[in-house]
């Protein structure tokens, strides 16, 4: 049967559709095809090519900052050499007073020219003053003024693996601010025994700038140490570390009359090394070198300081309440009977005079003339900050404590 003429054309151009579409495929499947030539690498070859640099566009310095430490056993000459100074600026600097305030450690700035000519050098004395030395004609001039110190807060935290120490070296933490961690929780932590790898500390200090380079640690401004699992937190305020809530961290006595050191002979019954036999010992020995810091472990007036046979030199304090202490063996006194003491201040330092094998501190300990052991007895509290004053305590602690928080969080989402 014949069909009608649109439905041929409909049915032609449907026919050339499809054909069209076939051949469309056909050509896309062997354009994706792939080709042994596409497989191969890209052939490449190092170009160099000489850089146009205009060398007269690199201005030379005439003038260079040096900065050197001044070492036990350094002469004057040998040091501003170090620092780059021409030996015949040498001889009219060395000569200058000023120089004398120079001590073993002690950094020194200098601006020198490429010839060794110096326009000023600059220190820091012990009395916090900051030496100018300057250059004026051909003549050098001193002056000497008060440092000018900024405080700015530093944060850091840390964790034991070996000692206290070791860990504060460790983060960079400098020893000063380790001793201040050490005193602040030393009564609730014995930093000889109580220790374990994998306690962890925070702190937040001052540090002092000057003309923007930091130059030494301040104060301890506000820690957190977790010893066995226990966090405990210290705030400076006034003159001394409270807890956030206001309690008082420092004990009425220390619990350790000296910084550190380890327990030689306990308290309790012992072998006298020298006479022999069993005697009871009723105090700690601890040792320590010749000449370690000895403490006044509360405020105190001292009852006796001098030779007190067996004891060899001793100072004997009388605490408030019924308690007093007493510290033998000692190399030198250093306070006079009559005179009053607060706790942390140097009284003596550690020895072997009397009775004694090596040195080392002996320390007693009475309640009521009655040896006690100190390592065990419950210490009285300092008092906690006043109540008129607790606002203003809050206020100050709370941004610390958030910077504890601050630092506490960060090594969790680390751990995590």
């Amino acid at each position: 049967m014949a069909l009608p003429e649109n439905l041929k054309k409909n049915a032609t151009r449907t026919a050339g559709i499809a054909a069209l579409a076939a051949f469309s495929a056909v050509a896309a499947f062997a354009t994706i095809a792939p080709r042994d030539e596409a497989a191969m690498p890209p052939q490449a070859s190092p170009i160099v090519e000489a850089l146009a640099l205009k060398a007269n566009g690199i201005a030379t310095p005439t003038q260079f900052i040096r900065e050197d430490q001044f070492q036990r056993g350094d002469t004057l000459a040998a040091f501003l050499q170090r620092l780059g100074i021409d030996d015949d600026e040498i001889k009219p600097i060395a000569r200058m007073p000023a120089l004398r305030a120079l001590r073993p450690g002690t950094n020194v700035r200098a601006q020198v020219s490429a010839e060794g000519v110096p326009s000023s050098l600059s220190f820091l004395t012990g009395r916090d003053t900051l030496v100018r030395i300057t250059r004026q004609g051909e003549a050098y001039r001193a002056a000497e003024e008060r440092a000018a110190f900024e405080a700015r807060v530093a944060m850091k935290s840390s964790t034991i693996r070996s000692s206290l120490f070791a860990a504060t070296d460790a983060a960079g933490i400098p020893d000063s601010i380790a001793m201040q961690l050490a005193d602040v929780f030393g009564g609730d932590v014995d930093f000889y025994r109580d220790l374990r790898k994998g306690d962890s500390f925070t702190v937040v200090y001052e540090l002092q700038h000057l003309d923007g380079r930091p130059v030494r640690a301040g104060r301890l401004l506000a820690a957190e140490f977790i010893n066995q699992g226990r966090a405990l937190r210290a705030v400076h305020f006034g003159n001394s570390y409270y807890g956030p809530d206001g309690r008082n961290l420092r004990k009425a006595f220390m619990r350790v009359p000296l910084e550190f050191s380890r327990v030689s002979s306990g308290f309790g019954v012992r072998k006298h090394p020298i006479h022999g036999g069993w005697r009871k010992h009723e105090g700690i020995d601890y040792a320590a070198p010749t000449g370690t810091r000895v403490r006044a472990v509360a405020d105190a007036v001292v009852e006796y300081a001098g030779p007190k046979g067996g004891y060899g030199n001793v100072v004997i304090l009388r605490h408030n309440g019924q308690y007093s202490t007493l510290y033998g063996h000692l190399s030198r006194i250093a306070v006079r009977r009559g005179a009053r003491v607060a706790q942390n201040d140097t009284i003596g330092y550690v020895g072997m005079t009397g009775w004694a094998t090596g040195p080392h501190l002996h320390y007693e300990f009475k309640v009521a003339g009655q040896s006690r052991n100190p390592m065990s007895i419950a210490m009285p509290a300092a008092s906690p900050v006043p109540a008129q004053q607790l606002p203003a305590f809050q206020a100050y602690a709370q941004p610390l404590v958030a910077r504890l928080d601050l630092l506490k969080n960060g090594e969790v989402a680390l751990a995590e």
